[in-house]
């Protein structure tokens, strides 16, 4: 079977379409949405096809039809209008400074101004030529305006570590988004997407017409793909995979699943497979973390220090539906970065509480091998032969040899990697072992007469901790058996293998285990 093009990097819709590369149709989608809406924001993770919907976008309201044929807009649109379509892409420059935003906006307007001119605003009056441009464009041709930004929060997020250089940042594109809310009568249709909602641009107060589609579940695979858009849009690919795995197409679409899967962007949502990866994926024919290779979780590791919520939660956590509503610069929990930056995703919706956790193995995986390179202040690299022996150990059932290993461990990390206290060792512990292995990791596990501090089940073994600090391992143990923790598994067919753990402060480090 030949192969088709994967257009792996290529965000413009119409070198797709040129091209007879592979297109995940989601016109209907979009068809739906701009005869129900003209005002649009719409917040997706990154790699997620964004820049490509702006693309599909300007080619329609550019009347394209020629790039439509054979797909489902096709049969849906009667009239093929061409509107003039000012198109500004954010991210095209990383700012590091004021100035460089200022050139941005400048490049970006003079694209524009090439085509319909310019009026007698200065060279840094960003919102004022703007206006000229949708005037002008109005004017000449005689039809209403597009406007569509991509990444519209780029610069923004670019310049977050830096508190006093983002408040500069944010007012340049505060005065570059104002006029908008004046040229209603002017204009035809507004989408902005990005990452993030950041409230201060103002641009989400002043235009009160602005239809937030981000968690509407009408237009949750608008971005990414969904289970029947594999089986029939990518089937040959997909068959492709199985072949060079030398698996069934059923198993692959179940390894699929479990690695590029989970994302939900609505209570209602279907599962959607992140697009990136999963191109990348039927191209290499490797379940590769590609995703997740594009970015590092640097800065989500220190802003999720800075909150009470512990790595192992990211596992399963409550949130409200205003919990996804709140601009980053206003947030209280780490909930709308992880959320907005797609770590982690909506899992159940019930009762008007939503549980949220990690969408798929890429993103679970990944994100905990940066968060133990932060905790242990350890590279990956240097994780990763520890993990390995780790993992030998575990499977052949010698704790002692993993207790070893993991004491080891603890007391080659750095002095000042992050704070000392019981919380923080049990993180390590938590992360260490999830990482080492596909076993079942589960901390704070509950019972009738209390919670065990981990439990570890493997094939055959259900492995119970108790962990002390400048205490005694024997006490640990004992609190086991007082507590119960062993007796909701003892109906089963597994052995069970109790283990006491003192840590030591002075030393940093394991002191003493004994097994029960």
């Amino acid at each position: 079977m030949q192969e088709r093009f994967f257009p792996i990097g290529i965000q413009t819709f119409e070198k797709i379409r040129d091209n007879h590369a592979i297109y995940v149709d989601k016109t209907a989608i979009i068809y739906r949405l701009v005869k129900s809406c003209s005002y649009v924001f719409l917040s997706r993770p990154r790699r997620f096809g964004k820049s490509l919907l702006v693309s599909t976008l300007r080619s329609y309201f550019e009347g394209r039809k020629d790039l439509f044929e054979g797909l489902a807009i096709d049969q849906l649109e009667n009239e093929w209008v061409s509107y003039p379509v000012l198109h500004f892409s954010l991210s095209l420059k990383r700012i590091s400074n004021v100035d460089d935003l200022g050139h941005l906006l400048d490049f970006l307007l003079c694209e524009m101004e090439e085509i319909y001119g310019r009026g007698n605003a200065s060279d840094c009056e960003y919102g004022l030529r703007m206006a000229n441009l949708v005037m002008r464009a109005h004017a000449q041709t005689g039809k209403k305006v597009v406007l569509l930004f991509d990444e519209y929060d780029a610069p923004i997020l670019d310049t977050m570590q830096d508190e006093k250089l983002m408040a500069s940042v944010r007012q340049k594109l505060r005065d570059f988004y104002s006029p908008i809310k004046d040229l209603d009568s002017k204009l035809q249709f507004v989408f902005i997407t990005g990452i993030s909602k950041f409230s201060q641009l103002s641009i989400f107060s002043e235009l009160n017409n602005l239809t937030t589609i981000t968690m509407n579940s009408e237009y949750a695979a608008i971005c990414g793909f969904t289970r029947d858009e594999i089986v029939t849009q990518l089937a040959p690919e997909v068959e492709n995979l199985a072949k060079a795995m030398n698996i069934s197409v059923n198993t692959a679409l179940l390894r699929l699943k479990r690695k590029y899967d989970g994302y939900h962007f609505s209570k209602n949502s279907p599962d959607i497979y992140n697009p990136f990866s999963l191109l990348n994926c039927l191209k290499d024919k490797d379940l590769y973390n590609y995703w997740f290779s594009t970015g590092t979780p640097t800065h989500l590791t220190k802003v999720l220090s800075q909150y009470t919520l512990r790595p192992e939660e990211l596992e399963g956590f409550a949130a409200s539906e205003m919990d996804f509503y709140v601009p980053l610069e206003h947030a209280e929990t780490p909930i709308p970065v992880l959320y907005q930056s797609g770590y982690v995703t909506i899992k159940s919706f019930r009762n008007e509480i939503y549980t949220l956790g990690f969408p798929n193995e890429e993103v679970r995986v990944s994100f905990l091998k940066g968060l133990a390179s932060y905790y242990t202040g350890k590279t990956t690299t240097g994780n990763n032969s520890f993990l390995i022996k780790l993992m030998t150990s575990l499977n052949d059932g010698d704790i002692d040899r993993a207790m070893i290993l993991l004491r080891s461990f603890y007391s080659s990390i750095p002095y000042n990697a992050e704070k000392q206290d019981e919380d923080h060792y049990k993180t390590i512990f938590y992360l260490i072992f999830t990482l080492a292995s596909e076993y079942s990791v589960r901390t704070e596990q509950c019972s009738a007469a209390g919670r065990c501090d981990a439990l570890i089940e493997t094939e055959d073994t259900i492995y119970l901790f108790e962990f002390k600090l400048d205490g005694t391992a024997e006490e640990a143990l004992k609190q086991i058996d007082n507590k119960g923790y062993a007796i909701q598994y003892e109906a089963g067919d597994k052995k069970i293998v109790k283990v006491g753990v003192n840590f030591e402060n002075d030393r940093r480090t394991i002191d003493r285990w004994v097994l029960g």
